[in-house]
């Protein structure tokens, strides 16, 4: 199990190119499997979780070529479907959560799609109902191999046929599952309480391009009327607003002079007003965002004199994947400020490493975090920790490289999931931090 050394209190300075968006990626790569024309997408990052999907969708079949750093073409002419079923792929697809979106486009494409019981983070119970019941109305048949973690849906004899879908919750994956679906299937299929998250938006618009009907892009009411199939296209990825809100929280607790270039600004949506909450200045210029170094930050209040809430919605609410570096970086922030984690009902529940560091959080229950600022007044302390999942992972990195002394973090390959060479970008900006192989 690799660890990260850091070496912390060292003030930052620099430019830093944020990598493609993951859970925009994850959606593109399987739709690459609607058509025998190849697609070239660009703008990929070179992380653990996009590099697994890769290899599955090779696994499959899919003609795979580099052409340079982040740029690759897919050509899935000659799909064998009947790797659904094998050994290597239960293994493989019960390793990446995002494997659950294969589904949707081998169900259009040929007419079953199967995932075995996806792995991922560690963030409580994340179910998959609202993709099946998804493809379930579009008269496609739920199966599961008795003695088996495989399930999958199949379509009838008869084919899929559209339909009217009120999703039970706006799942960005299950949207897009559902989506790629439908384009396929005959008729028009409407999807209410659909995802409209900007890496949703990407993917419907990459589908028009190739020649599917989709209407209502952007909301979250969307009709997608059938077509008989779909052509090539070229397409790139946004910027991955987590990591861009990461290196945010990053130059506020070290005291940095951090610019973030080609940010993607207008696709951000709140998180540039939210870290403006805790007293974090931001500068937005042009495309680029400019983070100058900051001795204190002061949480506000509301107008009424109130203390602040900060809570996760779906878009274009505040995204739950930043909700852990907000929480961080309040730690040394002048004020308090309430975390309320609405989505998921685990991902609080490492703030007792940051507490063991010297943060005064208060855990009010799963779902809810008082952190009371030191406003610099007394430093995070060095210490040895387990990353749990990706973003409290990279929430603790940023923890250390604010704290004084040496700390080590275990089982960073989850940080190395979600975010790219994380260690020599760290350090061209200055920062002390050597990886440790395992």
């Amino acid at each position: 199990m690799a660890s990260f050394k850091i070496t912390g209190g060292q003030k930052l300075h620099g430019s830093i190119q944020p990598q493609g968006a993951k859970n925009e990626v994850l959606q593109i790569l399987c739709a690459t499997l609607l058509t025998e024309e190849t697609v070239r997408v660009s703008n990929i990052p070179d992380i653990v979780d996009v590099n697994q999907l890769i290899d599955i969708l090779k696994d499959f079949g899919v003609v795979v070529t580099k052409h340079g750093l982040g740029d690759y073409s897919f050509c899935a002419k000659n799909v064998n479907s009947d790797f659904l079923f094998s050994e290597t792929y239960r293994v493989k697809g019960a390793s990446l959560r995002g494997s659950v979106m294969l589904v949707g486009p081998m169900l259009a494409r040929f007419g079953k799609g199967y995932i075995p019981k996806p792995g991922g983070d560690k963030i409580g119970r994340r179910r998959l109902d609202t993709h099946f019941l998804g493809f379930m109305k579009l008269g496609a048949e739920y199966k599961h191999k008795e003695g088996t973690e495989f399930y999958g849906v199949e379509a009838p004899k008869s084919g899929l046929k559209g339909s009217y879908i009120l999703l039970d919750e706006a799942s960005v994956t299950g949207t897009a599952n559902i989506v790629m679906a439908a384009v396929f299937t005959p008729g028009t299929t409407s999807i209410y309480n659909a995802a409209c998250e900007p890496y949703l938006q990407q993917l419907c618009n990459m589908l028009v391009r190739m020649g599917a009907k989709i209407d209502g892009i952007g909301s979250n009411l969307l009709h997608i009327h059938g077509v008989k199939s779909l052509g090539s296209t070229e397409h790139r990825c946004l910027p991955d607003m987590i990591e861009i809100g990461s290196w945010i929280g990053l130059a506020a607790m070290t005291q940095s002079s951090i610019t973030i270039k080609n940010a993607g600004v207008e696709h951000l949506g709140q998180i540039p007003q939210v870290f403006r909450k805790l007293g974090i200045q931001l500068e937005i210029q042009g495309d680029d965002i400019h983070v100058p170094a900051q001795s204190h930050y002061t949480i506000g209040s509301y107008l009424d004199g109130s203390m602040v809430t900060i809570s996760d919605a779906p878009w274009p609410g505040f995204t739950p994947d930043l909700l852990s570096i907000i929480l961080v970086t309040a730690t040394q922030a002048k004020g308090s400020v309430l975390i309320h984690q609405k989505m998921f009902e685990s991902r609080l529940f490492f703030v007792d490493k940051l507490i063991d560091m010297g943060a005064q959080i208060i855990l009010c229950d799963p779902h809810r975090a008082n952190v009371i600022g030191l406003d610099r007044s007394s430093p995070l302390r060095a210490t040895t920790m387990t990353s749990p999942d990706i973003r409290a992972g990279i929430s603790l990195l940023i923890a250390a490289l604010s704290a004084e002394g040496v700390s080590t973090i275990h089982n960073i390959q989850q940080i190395d999931r979600g975010y790219e060479r994380i260690d020599e970008r760290l350090r061209a900006l200055g920062a002390i931090i050597e990886r440790i192989p395992s």
